[in-house]
């Protein structure tokens, strides 16, 4: 049972919970123990060991991270003895990685280069680098030679996001943290989620870095360049010109700075994001005719996509055949925006904006294929985003207000909370509800599916019917969700899944936070940048967004035609170990 205990830090007295360790017993009294492989979302194991303090009557340091207080410790954090022991450890550790800091691409941002300033080790003595050694996927790269085995990584794929692809191996200066049989990441069940890069203190796991192929395109004065941007992108893009999280939110001024760089049009992908609620919400009102293939599960999610097809596949029926809102836009782009503009297809440049690493993953996809042909050229993260403006030179503060481009730039309220957990759910459930009782809400806001945590449930009464309803955030509590539709499939009609924890605002390809975790505070302060979007929006309802009443009408007839079919669904197969 936690109470009040009392220990000795440093000679001075303080009363901690008794169920902390000593590092965070340390942090709740403001005393600063160095760390690297800890991290607040991940199980710590003590690889790095940078973390040691001294007990009195103990010969050997311990652990902070790992080791709990208890009553009466007299714990030393920073003796002499400690510092030079500390600056032999990450001597060591330094030994084993890259020193191309300066064109690093977390330079600036390196837990390690914050580590060795704070140490104050200013000359390495150990030279055993790690052989250079890269692997890839169409999302995600990873550099050995940066690999400082701290298992941040292979802690939140195994422990927070029930992935398992990648563990340790070897032994000595031949371990390293690779997939099961050292295969590669692309043989492995890695889903793309990105999570291990938000995680990694340096960057031996990054996204695949597709900048420079943008730029060549965007020289290309033959092509026209289009853009989209998803909904979670403007919620974080100002953390990376040093503003804190939730203190900026930066949207119409990117329509201005994409021109600046080089797109001739700039489209929002909730328009798409609508778009999908229209095809998602009738698909649900529909099975739930029908009372067939239900629970509906969302299939927004790239990474959760990658992990049912994988992990779940005999549940690959329940999921809704709508494409991503940013594969929906992405076909749009190249036919119905071609066709009115008398575009070749050919000649259209299609780049897409996105929180998420899994999406790089997505575009790749042989289903999503429309007479052959890749309906989305490239994917950017947020933090290529970034990176990208700060090397054109533009000020983001100058930039004006711009709106986006018609006809595939105008969006609800309802688009917009897509990026945060239940708000697919939320967006959904304010059309399907209209579509179905023909009664216009009272309350537009599904507080019920709101939130931060794991798995939420609700029950939703919509005339004759009881809708039950689960929404979880993460691939572990997505496990568990999964786990109870199999044992009881009538449990829940309709399910949303993100595969990152909080929803895309804290996707793998947004901003690294600068000397801090990505806490549940954090993903509230971007969360909430999303909610007041909407909440300050005149039309928060996807089915009356009138640029997508008009698209119906001039070319799609309505939701779920042939014509939708065609173009904005798809279908998913069992996986073997490929992503």
């Amino acid at each position: 049972m936690e109470q009040d205990i009392e220990i000795f830090i440093n000679n001075h007295k303080y009363n901690v919970k008794s169920d902390q360790t000593i590092m965070q017993a340390a942090d709740s009294i403001g005393i600063y123990i160095p760390r690297l492989c800890y991290h607040n979302q991940t199980s710590s194991h003590s690889a790095c060991r940078i973390c040691i303090v001294q007990i009195e009557g103990m010969k050997q340091y311990v652990t902070s991270c790992t080791y709990k207080v208890q009553e009466g410790l007299k714990i030393h954090t920073n003796t002499k003895e400690i510092r030079e022991m500390r600056k032999i450890l990450l001597d060591l550790i330094l030994s084993k990685g890259h020193d191309n800091c300066n064109i690093c691409d977390k330079n600036g941002n390196c837990d390690l280069q914050e580590l060795s300033k704070y140490i104050g080790l200013k000359d390495s003595h150990f030279f055993v680098k790690n052989k250079e050694h890269i692997d890839s996927t169409n999302a995600i790269t990873k550099d050995f030679s940066k690999c400082i085995l701290c298992e941040r990584c292979s802690n939140m794929c195994n422990n927070i996001q029930n992935v398992y692809a990648i563990s340790y191996a070897g032994r000595g200066f031949n371990t390293k943290i690779v997939p099961g049989f050292s295969e590669s990441l692309k043989q492995s069940s890695c889903v793309s989620c990105g999570q291990c890069i938000n995680v990694c203190p340096t960057a031996a796991l990054t996204e695949k870095n597709n900048i420079q192929e943008v730029l060549e395109k965007l020289e290309n004065k033959n092509l026209i360049k289009v853009v989209q941007i998803a909904p979670a992108v403007r919620a974080a893009i100002a953390e990376m010109f040093g503003f804190n999280p939730g203190e900026k939110i930066i949207e119409k001024e990117l329509v201005t700075i994409l021109k600046q760089i080089g797109f001739d049009y700039v489209f929002d992908t909730q328009f798409s994001a609508d778009l999908t609620i229209m095809e998602e919400g009738s698909e649900f009102l529909d099975r739930l005719k029908k009372n067939e293939k239900l629970p509906l599960i969302t299939s927004c999610s790239s990474g959760w996509i990658n992990y049912i097809e994988k992990f779940y596949p005999n549940l690959l029926n329940n999921l809704s055949t709508s494409k991503s809102p940013m594969s929906m836009l992405g076909t749009l782009i190249k036919t119905y925006f071609a066709e009115k503009n008398n575009f070749s297809l050919d000649n259209i440049f299609s780049v897409a904006i996105m929180p998420c690493t899994a999406k790089k993953d997505e575009i790749k996809r042989k289903e999503l294929l429309v007479n052959g042909k890749q309906m989305v050229d490239f994917v950017l993260t947020t933090r290529e985003l970034g990176w990208l403006i700060k090397s054109m030179g533009i000020d983001i503060t100058k930039a004006k207000v711009q709106e986006f481009d018609s006809p595939l730039g105008e969006s609800s309220g309802a688009a917009t909370i897509f990026g945060v957990s239940g708000g697919v759910m939320e967006a959904a459930l304010r059309t399907a509800y209209e579509l179905y009782t023909q009664k216009e809400l009272d309350v537009l806001d599904f507080m019920e599916v709101r939130g931060y945590q794991g798995i939420k449930e609700a029950t939703i009464n919509m005339k004759d019917k009881e809708i039950k309803v689960a929404v979880a955030h993460g691939l572990k509590n997505a496990n568990i969700l999964m786990d109870r539709i199999q044992k009881n499939p009538s449990l829940y009609h309709f399910v949303e899944i993100m595969a990152c924890p909080g929803g895309c605002i804290a996707g793998g390809g947004q901003p690294f936070v600068k000397n801090k975790e990505i806490t549940t505070d954090i993903i509230k302060l971007r969360a909430s940048l999303l909610y007041s979007l909407d909440s300050n929006n005149k039309n928060r309802k996807s089915h009356e967004n009138e640029a997508i009443k008009f698209l119906y009408k001039d070319f799609l007839e309505k939701p779920l035609s042939h014509m939708s079919h065609k173009l904005l669904h798809t279908f998913y197969t069992k996986k073997e170990k490929e992503c």
